[in-house]
């Protein structure tokens, strides 16, 4: 099933969280199936195998979905994550070459080890909300692509083996970067962090739709050019090696986000570069999951 927050279109509604039908058309309030959370980070944190068996169930019915989504504002699933969202830089092999290409001091990663870093997050843009371009401050403004798993339940010490048994879902992430301002620094969270620069969504798709490891097709588009063109299988480091290391040290609490990585094909990679201008609108879609579409403003 396909998880969504979404909101009437008068400026004081309130968001609430629902089920997205099979065809992306219309919605129904969670509430409608008997299963009641204020917001996805509640849910997430609180739901109960049984409330989970109910919302599948009841997700099979077509008359369940009565809310035209033309009629809503569609919003991230997660809009306000309870922690910075854990990313990895250069986890595939090609857009790590195109990285280094473009600025070798400032991508460099080690063979063995994962390239971990963090963007704060304010508030996450969904699937319709404008980027901001942060003119002034933001010169080489680029996009990435990434698959992103959220965590369901507290996970410390987790095996490999057993790492599908803390995901929650999945949802697509677009990794916004400025290229000046994450090359400047040693680190790349100012550069990452800005306002506006977490897109999420359109939905997140629970783990039970999902083969383990996630074999996905995952692109971007810009302006309706296609940049990226890879699979989420195509990961140096998988999504069980990740949540594994990462828990071995600290907690990763429910509703933890960790976004896997871009493959080739963001703006910097290209010869001129291809950086995103105002007007510009980028789409970033992964199989069974859906599409991120974000104009710049």
């Amino acid at each position: 099933m396909r998880l969504i927050t979404f909101k009437a279109k008068e400026n004081d509604a309130v968001p609430a969280v629902g089920l997205l039908s099979p065809d992306g058309s219309h919605a129904a309030l969670l509430s409608s199936c008997g299963v009641v959370y204020r917001d996805m980070n509640g849910l997430i944190e609180k739901i109960t195998g049984e409330e989970m068996d109910i919302l599948r169930e009841k997700s099979k019915d077509p008359s369940l979905y009565t809310i035209p989504m033309e009629d809503v504002i569609l919003m991230s699933p997660i809009p306000y994550p309870m922690q910075d969202v854990i990313c990895l830089g250069l986890n595939y092999t090609e857009h790590a070459m195109e990285a280094a290409a473009y600025a070798k001091d400032s991508f460099v990663s080690k063979d063995r080890y994962p390239v971990y870093f963090s963007k704060r997050v304010n508030y996450a843009p969904g699937s319709g909300e404008a980027i901001p371009s942060h003119e002034g401050l933001v010169e080489r403004l680029d996009y990435e692509s990434e698959l992103a798993v959220i965590i369901g339940k507290d996970a410390y010490g987790v095996d490999p083996s057993d790492v599908e048994e803390y995901i929650f879902g999945y949802t697509v992430l677009n990794d916004v970067s400025a290229r000046v301002l994450q090359t400047r620094h040693t680190q790349w969270y100012f550069g990452k962090s800005l306002d506006g620069f977490t897109p999420m969504g359109p939905c997140i798709t629970t783990k039970d739709e999902i083969a383990f490891p996630p074999k996905l097709a995952i692109t971007s588009h810009v302006n309706g050019e296609l940049r990226q063109n890879s699979t989420t299988d195509m990961l140096i480091f998988g999504i069980d090696r990740i949540i594994s290391e990462l828990s071995r040290g600290m907690t990763l609490k429910a509703g933890t986000i960790i976004s896997t990585g871009t493959p080739k094909g963001v703006g910097m990679g290209f010869d001129p570069p291809k950086f995103l201008k105002k007007g510009d609108v980028v789409t970033c879609s992964i199989e069974k999951i859906g599409d991120l579409v974000n104009p710049i403003a």
